[in-house]
Order: structure tokens, then C-alpha cells, then sequence
């Protein structure tokens, strides 16, 4: 669940952005245009037809492997189209960090086999993948690919936290355990960054 501070700050953020927009003229982008929009589509469609099997280690490790490749997706089209340095510094990051753990979670998974049912966690799974899907449709998009890597990966991040947070409660497998320690605490370390981001860079006419 998405703590009360994220809320506030989302909140904050598509109020600041919202009126910026109405005032300098900043022009918005419908999302079925938008190419980074698009990638959280493909990773939510991907997500949203697989089968879930109610063990927590094997959902856990094939959503969140899923989940990476839709980061790295983001990530690579803000390299190959973004201006600013430092997003493109944080998008080099994720794709190094995230092709690491997808590495390591189809490692895990390789040698797992179906011995738990915790039907509550695939109901916090498939919860999380709902509010990431909601959030992200409402996201004002602008169609510069910096302000829209910045806005959907913390809208990513916040919902591999959510996941990871849910499986350190339903989890039993010890490298997954600590895998969604890090990832909850190298991307709220992210969230906080990107949102610094956007709020110093409030796009002009």
C-alpha cells in the first residue's frame, strides 16, 4: 500500500505539474501517443495474462522479473531519446542493476517448484499491479521523454516497493527475501531522486 507521504507527494506533484500546465501552456500528450506510456502498457499487459500460481516465491520472481524488463524498456528509450544527463545517468543505473536481478531471479526460478499457496498474497500481487496500472493512466503527460521517464518510473519504482514490501511478509525463499529488501530501499532512494527531479525542472514555455 502506498504510504501516506507518496500520496502527498503525488498529490503535490500532478496539482504543481496541472498547473503549470494550465497556466504557461505546456501542451499534453495523449497516453495511446506517448512511446514511454507505451512501455508500461506492454509490461502491464504481459503482467496482467500470466497465471498466477498463489506461491508467493514463484509470483513474486516472475512478476518482478516481468516488472524489470518494462523498467529497462523505459530506461533504454531514455537513453536513446532523452537530453538531460543526469535522468540519463539514473536510466544507465537501472538498467545495469535491473539486467543483474532479472539474472537472478531467472536463476532462482529455474530451480523453484509450486509447494505454497498464500491466495492473499496473489491478491496484494494483482492489487499493486492494479493501482500501478491506474496510477499510471493518470499521470499528466507532456511527450518530452525526460519529464515522462522521470513521472512513470517513480509510478514503476513505487509499485516494485509495494510488491517487494508485500512479499517480505508472505516470502520464504532467503535470496528473494533479500532481493525485495534492496529493491525497496535502492528505489524509494530513486522515487525521492526523480521527484527532486521534477520538481526542479518544471518544464517552461
Amino acid at each position: 500500500m502506498k504510504s501516506p507521504f507518496y500520496l502527498a507527494v503525488s498529490i503535490c506533484l500532478l496539482i504543481s505539474i496541472a498547473s503549470c500546465s494550465k497556466d504557461s501552456g505546456i501542451k499534453l500528450q495523449a497516453h495511446d501517443n506517448n512511446r514511454m506510456m507505451d512501455s508500461v502498457h506492454v509490461m502491464m499487459s504481459r503482467m496482467d495474462t500470466t497465471k498466477m500460481t498463489n506461491d508467493p516465491d514463484i509470483d513474486f520472481a516472475a512478476m518482478m522479473r516481468m516488472h524489470h524488463q518494462g523498467a529497462i524498456s523505459m530506461a533504454n528509450l531514455e537513453i536513446q531519446q532523452g537530453k538531460n544527463d543526469s535522468l540519463k545517468r539514473i536510466a544507465q543505473k537501472t538498467i545495469e542493476e535491473q539486467q543483474k536481478e532479472i539474472q537472478d531471479l531467472s536463476r532462482i526460478l529455474a530451480g523453484l517448484s509450486v509447494d505454497n499457496s498464500d491466495p492473499e498474497f496473489t491478491m496484494e500481487q494483482k492489487a499493486n499491479m492494479g493501482k500501478m496500472d491506474t496510477t499510471a493512466d493518470i499521470q499528466l503527460i507532456t511527450g518530452d521523454i525526460d519529464n515522462d521517464f522521470a513521472t512513470l518510473m517513480i509510478v514503476h519504482h513505487q509499485s516494485a516497493t509495494d510488491n517487494a514490501s508485500a512479499y517480505l511478509h508472505h516470502g520464504h525463499y532467503p535470496d528473494l527475501l533479500d532481493m525485495a529488501k534492496s529493491m525497496v530501499k535502492s528505489q524509494t532512494m530513486e522515487i525521492n531522486e526523480l521527484a527532486s527531479w521534477l520538481i526542479a525542472n518544471k518544464r517552461k514555455p
